[in-house]
């Protein structure tokens, strides 16, 4: 009896414990297949942005042109100029041979014409002072006219007019204009958006608005039959077209950054407008009534090439290489020389010839600036008082 009862104890242990092995041994396979499907579902922290989806940024927020359109048209002319123009009478007028051997003695005697020229000006105070291109008037004589937004047609004033920037101020005699705040063209940056408003083609209804962006800045727009090389322009593709010259090219904040004034011939989507901040003392000294006076550095200037830094043994890259210093002028008298490479002008990095004149036409003749130049394998900054440029007016 007490045999079987051992026995059966015994069964009933073994029993147990059997069970107690099988159910720890379900428990951690069951664990571990768990384990195994969450490393699947989460994959290691290298791969886990492989594996995730990309999450999408948010779209950038366009500025509403709308409002700023409809802000600016309102303060947009038309301009039309009539100037008498002086030519020869004679038919050999463009004949080289005959220019040769009487030049601007003309035998057959001058005639006059007159010509007209129709563009787009920016309203600019309420009073009635206005903002165009010069090679729209074409002449501080000339005879304007000025259509206004509510379709007035009123005759204006040249105020003056200055050649070198292209910039003319006119003045109508009205009241309570409405006005186009001037900006900052000089935080622009390459791929902000802008508006042209002018009066494209001459077309009738009304003014065009085209829009774009700012595609470069600083450049230089070669002299024409003008005779005159425009610096520091701003490049847009927003188009320009005939008659948009002196119209605005205008920020998202509906501010003026430029005015436009030149196409580059034969392509497309380039335009140039003059930066604002490089008219701004022009056109507060044409307003005042004085004359424009265009501040003198007195150096020629050529780039920094492999072949030019090779042949002068010149360690700067870049910059403006000094070829020749103008006698007492405002670089000489600061002790400049011939082959000292041009590298910044008042804290702004020069980086070709192109740069030195739109740096120097910010200042005013009498104005300091600090010039700094590489010579040899040496930097110096020389303290240059600007002249007045020899042609200036005034």
């Amino acid at each position: 009896m007490a045999r079987r009862i051992s026995f059966t104890t015994l069964c009933i242990t073994i029993g147990f414990l059997a069970g107690m092995v099988l159910t720890g041994r379900f428990r951690i396979a069951e664990e571990s297949s768990a384990a195994e499907q969450t490393t699947a579902a989460a994959p290691a922290s290298g791969q886990a942005a492989a594996a995730r989806p990309a999450v999408a940024a948010p779209a950038a927020v366009l500025p509403d042109l709308t409002s700023v359109a409809q802000r600016v048209v309102g303060s947009v002319t038309n301009i039309s100029s009539t100037q008498i123009v002086r030519g020869s009478s004679s038919p050999f007028e463009n004949d080289p041979f005959f220019r040769y051997f009487f030049g601007d003695d003309d035998p057959f005697g001058n005639r006059e014409r007159r010509a007209q020229s129709l563009g787009s000006g920016v309203i600019v105070s309420a009073d009635g002072y206005l903002l165009t291109n010069n090679h729209v008037i074409g002449d501080v004589n000339a005879q304007v006219s000025v259509v206004l937004g509510d379709k007035r047609e009123m005759p204006a004033k040249v105020v003056g007019v200055d050649e070198w920037t292209d910039i003319a101020v006119l003045k109508v005699d009205a009241k309570n204009l409405p006005t186009v705040k001037l900006g900052n063209s000089d935080s622009l940056q390459v791929g902000d958006q802008v508006v042209a408003v002018g009066n494209a083609l001459a077309l009738e209804g009304g003014l065009s608005v085209t829009q774009g962006i700012i595609s470069g800045k600083g450049r230089v727009v070669p002299e024409d039959e003008t005779g005159v090389t425009l610096y520091d322009m701003l490049q847009t593709d927003a188009a320009i077209n005939p008659g948009n010259s002196g119209g605005p090219l205008v920020n998202a904040a509906g501010e003026v950054v430029g005015i436009n004034t030149a196409l580059a011939g034969g392509s497309q989507n380039v335009g140039f407008a003059i930066s604002i901040d490089s008219a701004k003392s022009v056109i507060s000294a044409l307003r005042a009534g004085k004359s424009v006076q265009v501040a003198f550095l007195g150096v020629e200037t050529t780039d920094v090439t492999p072949a030019v830094a090779k042949s002068l043994d010149l360690t700067a890259k870049t910059g403006a290489v000094g070829r020749r210093v103008t006698k007492d002028a405002a670089a000489d008298k600061a002790g400049m020389k011939a082959n000292d490479v041009i590298v910044a002008i008042g804290g702004h990095a020069v980086s070709g010839p192109q740069d030195v004149g739109a740096e120097i036409r910010r200042y005013a003749p009498g104005d300091e600036v600090d010039v700094t130049v590489e010579r040899g394998s040496q930097q110096v900054t020389l303290k240059v008082t600007l002249g007045a440029r020899p042609d200036s007016v005034g």
